[in-house]
């Protein structure tokens, strides 16, 4: 792709640089948003940064179309009847005023708002704002490189960029407390130690981070982005040591970092008569108030030619359980530090039994599936909460299915491995998904409208398999014309994930109670 004064690979990140005058022709105020202060868009390239302003009205995110158009060499015009043309490469996107749609190539895609018109104009000429999903809906279906738009981190990738996802937990336990970090797609790493901090630099050109704050406790003071692909983690006055390893998982790489406090710090406060020497740190407790759930894995049901169920407004079961999914893992992972692993984050068909072995092969710890309804009657509406069901002969399959083997583990020993059968995996876990769906039940109540039938059990081949507690939340039912409208709703979709969060919360609790 060729971009004017730009290197050929691009990044747009929100508020990586300081703000920059880029106006043309004079000295053009900003646009006025309806919030304080919003963060700028900026286009990284290797060459420089360029920020590109952004106007928040409501609670959307809008740019200027004239900026893109510099940017991407887009041809922008307005015909007699308002519509607006937007032309690269002989390819075209046509806007409507007040209409949350795009014609891209004579394919219509939504959006989240209409254009605006900001009125800042000259010269009879209006000057149109649009959505920033614009550019990731529209704009990269006629773009010939890839633009992947990040929004719950402010990112918009374009071109063959490796900007990995990070995810950083600090835990803290007895003496000693660990870092534990996941880079997706997997990017290498490497830790050092100057002084008094910890260095991680990742193999990527930028990094997608969000920074968790960390409690003064005397081991680790804070953790900081040192340049764009380096983290700093500001080392305290009991630091005295730290042990790191890497392990490679499915898309991910994970790198733990123990952090092992002073002896003094460490030591026991009553002496003991012993005079052998005091062992090293017990590092064993460290995570453990976490442990119960690390990894859930979250489904996004349908995709690609699977279409799922269809609104009379045109919403598709595949594009809303998506939306929902992307909300869900953000709100999961900033509020509880919980890693997320979407079993697809595009607009593609998944095989089921490949959704299930995705959450096993990355040793999830809860199983969530989303999904909407559809129903002959049209007044049909409401939330439902499944768990999987499977008739006798199958539990009396799977009990004398269950068996250990012996097996040489790296170190020379052996090791016992419990074997069942993999479309059976969920009999074990049956319980365990009962309660989920009842703790779901429980928070949806009086915030998300429920069916006459909550929770109910059905033999779902996507649960089957699932070795972990696994649920289908049915958000609700897109033949209802007033759902379908709920169910888009940003409103309504900010209430439901708060209320999966807050039962993930609750199940992680009731989990800690068992034995």
């Amino acid at each position: 792709m060729k971009l004017r004064s730009l290197a050929p690979i691009l990044l747009l990140v929100y508020g990586l640089a300081e703000p920059l005058n880029f106006a043309r022709g004079g000295q053009t105020p900003p646009p006025a948003p309806s919030a304080p202060s919003p963060s700028p868009l900026t286009l990284l390239s290797k060459e420089g940064r360029r920020p590109i302003p952004v106007t928040v009205i409501g609670d959307q995110e809008f740019v200027a179309l004239d900026e893109l158009a510099s940017i991407f060499q887009l041809t922008v015009r307005e015909d007699s009847l308002g519509a607006i043309t937007v032309s690269y490469k002989r390819k075209t996107i046509v806007l409507t005023p007040d209409q949350a749609l795009a014609s891209v190539s004579g394919k219509l895609i939504s959006l989240p708002a209409a254009p605006l018109d900001d009125a800042r104009g000259r010269a009879g000429r209006r000057h149109w704002l649009v959505p920033v999903e614009f550019i990731s809906r529209a704009l990269s279906a006629v773009y010939d490189a890839k633009l992947e738009l990040r929004k719950p981190s402010h990112l918009l990738i374009a071109g063959d960029v490796r900007v990995p996802r990070v995810l950083i937990r600090y835990e803290i336990a007895g003496n000693g407390a660990r870092l534990t970090i996941d880079a997706t797609p997997r990017a290498n790493s490497t830790v050092s130690q100057e002084n008094d901090r910890l260095s991680i630099k990742f193999d990527a050109d930028a990094l997608d981070v969000a920074l968790p704050t960390i409690q003064p406790q005397g081991l680790v003071l804070g953790i900081r982005l040192a340049d764009p692909v380096t983290l700093a983690a500001d080392l305290g006055p009991r630091f005295a040591a730290f042990r790191a390893s890497t392990l490679p998982m499915d898309a991910s790489a994970r790198l733990t970092i123990d952090i092992v406090a002073t002896q003094t710090e460490a030591a026991a406060p009553t002496p003991t008569p012993s005079a052998a020497p005091a062992p090293p740190p017990d590092l064993s407790a460290i995570g453990q108030a976490a442990s119960s759930i690390r990894t859930i894995a979250v489904d996004a049901g349908h995709g690609g030619e699977d279409e799922g169920a269809k609104g009379a407004g045109g919403t598709k079961e595949k594009d809303l359980t998506l939306a929902v999914a992307r909300r869900l893992k953000t709100a999961i992972e900033t509020r509880l530090g919980i890693r997320v692993l979407l079993t697809r984050d595009e607009d593609k068909n998944i095989p089921i039994d490949d959704r299930a072995a995705m959450a096993n092969n990355n040793k999830a710890d809860l199983f969530i599936s989303l999904h909407a309804g559809a129903s002959l009657r049209p007044r049909t509406a409401g939330a439902s909460i499944f768990y999987a069901a499977f008739d006798k002969d199958a539990e009396d399959q799977a009990r004398a299915s269950l068996g250990t083997e012996r097996l040489p583990t790296f170190s020379g020993g052996q090791r016992d491995i419990e074997l069942l059968l993999w479309d059976l995996a969920q009999i074990r876990h049956l319980d365990r998904s009962a309660e989920l769906a009842r703790i779901l039940e429980r928070e949806f109540h009086d915030r998300i409208p429920l069916s006459a039938h909550a929770i109910d059990r059905a033999p779902l081949r996507v649960l089957e398999s699932a070795n972990m507690p696994a649920v289908i939340v049915e958000m609700g039912c897109l033949t209802n014309a007033d759902q379908e409208k709920q169910l888009t709703g940003n409103d309504f979709q900010s209430t439901l994930v708060q209320a999966l969060a807050d039962a993930v919360v609750k199940f992680r609790g009731y989990l800690e109670t068992q034995p």
